[in-house]
């Protein structure tokens, strides 16, 4: 492994800065973002998505950019200037008609084109649908710099794999895709990151393979979850308990147990409509991929409807009434509020005229309110409601007793299905 690598990391959320500590253990890391606050944070020892706990990011974190291994964090472009590895981990969301938004990659492209030297690598990790990388980000790489693909510089895709949240499955321990732009640059890009995946490393053979890889991951669990979410449409119907006709069929080997419920986040809910973009710029509409995704984006406003119903039952008054929400985060034990389709619900039930209370001990109050224009709290309120709906498992919200915020008459609705004592509905 060549010695002068100087490795910067573009974007430190919830994917690069995990990636960037990792790398620190051996090489030298610039890790750069445009966020300051962010940036200043990270460089005091303190990262607020919890992705890498706080000694185990001092431990890498120097105070001056170096040739020695450590983790440099900044927000200046001149610092990452004398590496030789670029390693782009900026988000890709859709917009609000989910179609792809590459403006996060186009203007990190462009910045690391401005200090783009000859033999450096780019390797981009961000998901995107097949050829983003070579037919978008490449020329505006040539563009800035002024430099050839594939005589002055290089690229790479290794398509990240973080499950934020998730303790066990860190980044070292889960398999990592890698390609480069030629068959040499594919080994170094692949020995990079073996040098640091403890977990291994699988080389393919292009990078569009590498991007296509991704995108079907994601999207492969979203048409999962589509079916049994329609499933649990049907058996509600049939008043049947979805879950325990899942734990029945699971019995057979072969059988893939998954679970109803809102599929939010920054990658199942949104990795389809890439591939989905790609296969329409090519004539063809994708039937399945866009089928599953209209379900679960429905969701939200299933679970409402469901909620309304079972209080009309038990004779509550909805115009007007009170209900607690219980987690806004896209999933359990994080704080991470992207692409979250609590959201949805919640705006559905406040179209039914329902005042509607989030308690979430996990998000941030102000990233709700930025991203959403929709105020929480993080303590446990002391008033009672006329429904409590569990939104999001979190480990407090499943040993705490829901009883207390509950009105005599009341409805208690459990969208993950975990609870046992008291529920009047589950998905």
């Amino acid at each position: 492994m060549n010695t002068d690598i100087k490795i910067a990391v573009i974007g430190l959320g919830y994917v690069g800065l995990p990636l960037a500590r990792l790398f620190a253990t051996q090489f030298s890391v610039v890790g750069f973002d445009i966020n300051v606050s962010r940036v200043e944070a990270l460089q005091s020892g303190t990262d607020s998505t919890l992705e890498v706990d706080d000694e185990t990011l001092q431990k890498v974190l120097v105070q001056n950019p170096t040739d020695q291994k450590g983790l440099y964090c900044t927000s200046q472009i001149a610092d990452i200037a004398d590496c030789t590895y670029y390693i782009v981990t900026v988000p890709t969301p859709v917009d609000k008609n989910n179609r792809p938004n590459l403006s996060p990659l186009y203007k990190s492209s462009e910045a690391v084109g401005s200090v783009l030297k000859k033999g450096d690598i780019v390797i981009y990790e961000s998901t995107v649908y097949p050829g983003v990388t070579e037919e978008e980000c490449v020329p505006v790489l040539e563009k800035v710099s002024g430099l050839q693909f594939n005589v002055d510089f290089f690229a790479g895709y290794s398509p990240e794999r973080i499950n934020p949240g998730d303790k066990e499955h860190t980044v070292e321990k889960i398999l990592k895709i890698t390609s480069g732009s030629t068959p040499e640059i594919g080994q170094r890009v692949n020995e990079l990151y073996q040098s640091v995946i403890t977990a291994g490393t699988h080389l393919a053979p292009s990078i569009k393979v590498a991007e296509a890889a991704k995108v079907i991951e994601n999207s492969q669990r979203d048409i999962n979850i589509a079916f049994v979410n329609e499933l649990a449409k049907i058996f509600n119907l049939l008043d049947i308990d979805t879950s325990a006709v899942l734990k029945a069929a699971a019995t057979k080997w072969n059988f893939l147990p998954f679970k109803p419920g809102l599929v939010g986040g920054h990658c199942i809910g949104v990795d389809p409509y890439y591939l989905a973009q790609k296969a329409q710029e090519k004539g063809y509409h994708p039937e399945i991929i866009l089928a599953g995704r209209r379900l679960n984006d429905s969701m939200g406003e299933y679970v409402a409807s469901q909620v309304v119903k079972l209080m009309i039952k038990k004779g509550v008054t909805i115009n007007g009434a009170s209900l607690l929400m219980l987690g806004i985060t896209f999933k359990e034990n994080c704080p991470d509020v992207r692409n979250t389709k609590i959201v949805d619900v919640v705006k559905a039930l406040e179209d039914y005229g329902i005042q509607v209370t989030i308690f979430d001990p996990w998000a941030n109050p102000a990233a709700v309110l930025h991203e959403y224009g929709i105020t929480m709290v993080n303590e446990k309120p002391k008033t009672t409601f006329d429904a409590v709906v569990l939104g999001v498992a979190h480990a407090q919200f499943r040993t705490m007793d829901i009883t207390s915020l509950r009105k005599e008459l009341s409805v208690l609705y459990d969208v993950k299905g975990v609870l046992t004592d008291g529920v009047d509905g589950k998905l």
